[in-house]
């Protein structure tokens, strides 16, 4: 494949040069090189993975997992021992920030899940922040620390 392609880069090269007395011939050479300069590379990667043999770890289903010292010191946290509280708790501590989300993660009933963001709001573990954005107002709700250190306790 690569070298039809150079074998009719350097017939089309033959060309223009004798054709063409005034080197217009340079500008074929510089647009052709240009697309060769992308395809060698791939060309030459696609040769190396043909004959490189597969890894033994690669397909463990723990293969590139990464631990830090600062999760394994932490504390594992059972789903079953969480109260409704914090649950809505541990969606808000994972980065969750709409009412929705969190109602669609915990499959709580609306009600139930707005009388315990007030409950959360109230007791100060829980922080609601009302943006304007461009379809309307927005309201976000963030864990403060004394929500994130009563999780995590």
């Amino acid at each position: 494949m690569i070298f039809n392609y150079l074998t009719n880069l350097s017939l089309l090269v033959q060309y223009y040069w004798m054709a063409d007395p005034n080197f217009s011939w340079i500008y074929l050479l510089i647009f052709l090189a240009i697309p060769l300069a992308r395809i060698i590379p791939r060309f030459i990667a696609r040769r190396k993975m043909q004959n490189k043999p597969t890894q033994q770890g690669e397909f463990d289903p723990r293969f590139g997992e990464f631990r830090s010292p600062q999760m394994e010191t932490k504390r594992e946290i059972k789903e079953e021992n969480l109260t409704k509280d914090m649950i809505v708790l541990r969606e808000l501590n994972r980065g969750v920030k709409t009412f929705e989300s969190i109602q669609k993660n915990t499959r709580m009933d609306g009600k139930e899940l707005d009388s315990i963001l007030a409950d959360l709001e109230r007791d100060g573990l829980l922080k609601v922040v009302q943006k304007q954005g461009m379809l309307g107002p927005k309201v976000e709700l963030y864990p403060t620390d004394k929500g994130f250190r009563k999780f995590y306790s």
